[in-house]
């Protein structure tokens, strides 16, 4: 009887606390807060959980897709899955060698906003807040524009 028990904790909690992680080669970076990796023979686009990096054509973009290419080129990534979006992309932690976790050094270096309607986080809101205050990467704009804002302005412009 034990030993059934015993089974049966294991079974629900190995169940209830694993953790998906996807790893592969990065094939392509697009910008900033995604890219592109072969995980098992398949391309899998990946966008990182939580921030939201400048759009093209936006000051500090190509600073933060180039700063995402060299934390990728340094080892080997991992993504803790953590959801997939409308478009299909896997939305994600994405870690380097296990120990880098890009989505924060990317608020570290201010070339990206904490994206709170999406993570609560209160330490992604302290370290977006010490980027902010050290004037680091976008944060030296004076009036730097969030992405999803300079989004809506794009969108409302076409539709005139």
């Amino acid at each position: 009887m034990f030993s059934r028990v015993l089974v049966l904790f294991l079974f629900l909690t190995s169940t209830c606390t694993t953790t998906q992680y996807l790893s592969g080669d990065v094939v392509r970076v697009a910008d900033g807060d995604t890219f592109t990796m072969l995980v098992e023979g398949q391309q899998q686009r990946i966008r990182l959980h939580g921030i939201d990096c400048p759009e093209k054509g936006q000051p500090y973009s190509r600073v933060a897709t180039q700063f995402t290419k060299d934390m990728l080129a340094l080892g080997k990534v991992k993504v803790q899955q953590l959801d997939t979006d409308r478009y299909g992309r896997v939305i994600g932690i994405v870690l380097v060698n296990d120990t880098i976790n890009l989505n924060e050094r990317l608020l570290e270096a201010g070339l990206a906003w904490h994206y709170k309607t999406y993570d609560r986080s209160p330490e992604w809101a302290r370290i977006e807040k010490i980027a902010q205050t050290a004037k680091h990467g976008l944060w030296v704009e004076k009036d730097a524009v969030a992405p999803w804002e300079w989004r809506k302005r794009k969108r409302a412009e076409r539709s005139k």
